[in-house]
């Protein structure tokens, strides 16, 4: 199973969204804190709507808890970013990985970058920032699933 990661999401309508799209599409989700909202199972219940019924959410309490879970369970951290080098449609996606993306206002810090098993992106024409983070992971998500055989 695919998994998305949300680093310390800032704006809880773009959690709801990718919340719900993984629910509809068959991901388990993994959040790691402190997020800047209350990621309560109350909250994320508005935000996610009636979807989260439908879906594996984990919270981990810090990146190092994070870091740790991955360590044992041994998914391939696949980081969204705007500076990474491969273009996400070129990046070979495997079944278990775990792509994970970053804040919407400030991405994710070095540690985490270095932590990366990958760095994909999403090519933009020149002069524009960034996508919003829950368009991105939609179209790296829907880009993995179709590699993998497991959409639809």
């Amino acid at each position: 199973m695919l998994r998305l990661a949300l680093y310390q999401p800032d704006i809880p309508q773009n959690a709801g969204t990718m919340l719900r799209m993984a629910a509809c599409l068959g991901l388990a989700v993994e959040i790691v804190e402190p997020a800047g909202f209350d990621v309560s199972d109350r909250h994320l219940r508005r935000s996610g709507l009636d979807y989260l019924d439908h879906l594996a959410v984990t919270r981990h309490r810090s990146w190092a808890a994070f870091e740790a879970w991955r360590r044992e369970a041994g998914p391939r951290l696949v980081l969204a970013t705007t500076t990474g080098a491969t273009p996400y449609t070129a990046f070979a996606f495997r079944p278990g990985d775990c792509i994970l993306v970053g804040r919407e206002s400030a991405g994710v810090p070095d540690a985490v970058h270095a932590a990366a098993d990958a760095r994909v992106v999403v090519p933009m024409r020149p002069g524009m920032r960034s996508l919003n983070v829950a368009v991105a992971a939609a179209m790296i998500v829907g880009e993995a699933l179709r590699q993998t055989g497991a959409a639809g």
